[in-house]
């Protein structure tokens, strides 16, 4: 099958070489429900959702493997990972889409539990090149799935978004609620939660967790992992941090007459820290379940944008240049999660609060004004 590139982050050192020669794995690692180390796959782990989750992984003793194509993410990011815990994990360059690269990857890991991270995530980009989404995010998850059942690896958390519950019929958005995407990007990621119950259905012995994320945002404490969106940043704390240090302007508010406290729009956001735990929550509950579980993750209140955007403004020192402008098309009002199955099911539940993830964001920002690049 050829080479792939990897390299092994170990204490100090990279180094690349062929995959050929089989990884020795007479240990066995589990890091189960009872709280025994496991072997995990993480997709897209290169990313800001990914590398938080990667630093848990670490933290608590699993031996992990990341696998990206670095198309939206930095090495940066990892060796940063491996400073903050001082512990080896393996990278791989590669695409879910390509079932050569996955079938040597998991023929020598051979990892006992995958985090699906991968994939293409922003909304606007996602209407103008569907059939890229469709092809990336449903097709890659179809093989990666695939390769899962030939290796006997039958454990997966997916990285799913509250956007499959689109325009709500009631709040807070519980698992319940009618799935009714209204862009292509949400889409693909109903397609996807759909396609896991059924390969769930059809493999007895199979088990998912699909988590339903509201909106991520914050970054490790320690300031050196943190979101650096490649462009313009489409979400709107990455986008006021990037005012605060001098990269853009002004932030845009897309309208002030919403039926919500002071007329902007209300969302419920998640700080990284504890998105990152739920993934650790949820991997140990897969592995001593079958079946498929979807599953919210938020803190069930909301913040305003104007609410927000004072946090910031009291975390930072500083003012924040904004204008109120049209209301963007599809934008709600209100939206926010119900999350008592988290706490059931995973003994999960969020810990931080607005103040926590805006200093978070600021440390992380004001110490790395360029992101990872500078």
């Amino acid at each position: 099958m050829g080479n792939l590139w990897r390299r092994d982050i170990a204490v100090g050192s990279y180094h690349s070489h062929s995959c050929d020669s089989k990884v020795d794995k007479s240990e066995s690692f589990t890091n189960d429900k009872n709280g025994n180390q496991m072997r995990v796959l993480i997709t897209g782990g290169a990313g800001y959702i990914g590398s938080h989750t990667l630093l848990k992984l670490l933290q608590q003793g699993d031996e992990v493997l990341v696998l990206d194509n670095f198309s939206n993410s930095s090495t940066e990011a990892l060796e940063r990972v491996r400073r903050l815990t001082q512990k080896s994990f393996e990278i791989r360059e590669g695409d879910v889409c390509d079932a050569d690269v996955l079938d040597q990857l998991f023929e020598e890991f051979r990892p006992e539990a995958v985090i699906h991270f991968a994939g293409l995530k922003a909304v606007g980009e996602s209407n103008e090149k569907p059939l890229h989404y469709y092809a990336q995010n449903v097709s890659g998850s179809i093989t990666l799935l695939a390769c899962m059942q030939a290796h006997d690896c039958r454990q997966i958390v997916f990285s799913s978004s509250a956007t499959v519950y689109g325009e709500a019929e009631y709040l807070p958005f519980d698992e319940a609620h009618p799935l009714r995407p209204t862009n292509p990007y949400g889409r693909t990621k109903l397609f996807v939660e759909d396609i896991i119950r059924d390969w769930t259905k059809s493999w007895p012995q199979a088990s998912a967790v699909l988590l339903r994320y509201f909106n991520p945002v914050g970054a490790d404490v320690s300031g050196l992992i943190g979101e650096d969106p490649r462009t313009t940043p489409n979400n709107l704390v990455p986008y006021i941090s990037q005012v605060a240090v001098g990269r853009l302007t002004h932030l845009n508010i897309f309208g002030d007459d919403y039926d919500t406290r002071d007329g902007t729009g209300e969302r419920d956001y998640i700080h990284i820290e504890d998105l990152a735990d739920a993934h650790l929550a949820a991997v140990r509950f897969a592995s001593d379940q079958i079946g498929c579980e979807a599953i919210n993750i938020g803190t069930g209140h909301g913040t305003t944008v104007l609410e927000l955007l004072k946090a910031f403004e009291d975390a930072s020192g500083q003012k924040i240049a904004h204008r109120i402008v049209e209301k963007r098309e599809g934008d709600v009002a209100r939206s926010f999660a119900a999350v008592a199955k988290a706490d059931e099911l995973l003994g999960w539940r969020a810990k931080r609060d607005v103040n926590d993830m805006c200093r978070s964001t600021w440390n992380w920002q004001s110490t790395n004004p360029y992101g990872y690049d500078g």
